[in-house]
């Protein structure tokens, strides 16, 4: 048999996402070209380059939320956790269910906190809507593990929006939590907080590695260094380079990768 130690070292680790050949417009501009990318899993991975690089439409792309858009094409495969994501057996809400959403605003919906982090769990579990102990468990280990629970527990039905934009972001993460997802993508989740929000936010990604594969789309390049363990860089549509973060910030391999990360454009 094997030990542990070097089958780990002979084993390649794992890709939570994969792209070959990822190509995407909307209507007749082409937004992403030829992506070919591996996210490693168990890890945070983050997202840069400049505006309207193609970084929100390829982490779009990977829960395909990015065909509520309408005159939208897609060719390439993407696959997640080893499925390709546009199989013909494949359901959205399924898919959804296990690739999670954090946008840059955060968005409670207008209810309490205890129905906010619930919602997703009651709408695909509908048979244990009755079974209160259980639900009381799941809120509870939600709002713990986004780090809430000691400052919410005792107005659970206050209306979600009543809290801090902080809170209000840790909330529609804890909504997730319930449903199980695999992956959890996140768009610019500090862009509407403040610096205390944000370092509270970062925390609480930096908590949640491990437990979820998490690729995290950033222009804040500090937050990149600080809160991710391999950095993607893309320009114009394209992957650029793909290293681990340290290595990109310290002795990136292309210069225009060099060139963005030290300011001389974007």
């Amino acid at each position: 048999m094997t030990p542990p130690s070097e089958a780990t070292e002979q084993t390649p680790p794992a890709a939570a996402i994969r792209t070959r050949k990822l190509n995407f417009w909307y209507g007749s501009f082409q937004a992403l070209f030829e992506v070919d990318l591996e996210i490693t899993a168990g890890i945070i991975t983050s997202l840069i380059g400049p505006s309207g690089c193609g970084k929100s439409t390829l982490l779009r792309s990977v829960n395909r939320i990015n065909e509520r858009s309408g005159d939208v094409r897609t060719t390439g495969t993407i696959e997640v956790l080893g499925h390709d994501i546009h199989g013909e057996r494949v359901e959205l809400a399924r898919l959804r269910q296990k690739v999670g959403m954090v946008f840059q605003r955060p968005n409670p919906l207008p209810i309490s906190i205890r129905d906010n982090v619930m919602f997703g769990y009651r709408l695909q579990n509908p048979a244990n809507s009755r079974n209160k102990s259980e639900q009381e468990e799941i809120l509870e280990g939600s709002l713990r593990k986004v780090l809430l629970w000691d400052g919410v527990k005792d107005c659970l039905g206050r209306k979600a929006t009543s809290l801090s934009l902080e809170e209000q972001q840790k909330l529609c993460i804890a909504r997730l939590l319930p449903v199980k997802p695999a992956i959890l993508l996140m768009d610019e989740p500090c862009s509407a907080l403040d610096p205390q929000g944000t370092e509270a936010v970062e925390e609480l990604i930096w908590e949640l590695r491990g437990d979820f594969n998490i690729l995290l789309v950033t222009h804040n390049m500090a937050q990149a260094r600080r809160a991710s363990e391999e950095c993607v860089f893309m320009l114009m549509g394209r992957v650029i380079e793909h290293a681990p973060t340290v290595e990109m910030f310290v002795t990136p391999r292309n210069p225009q990768t060099s060139d963005y990360i030290e300011g001389r454009y974007g």
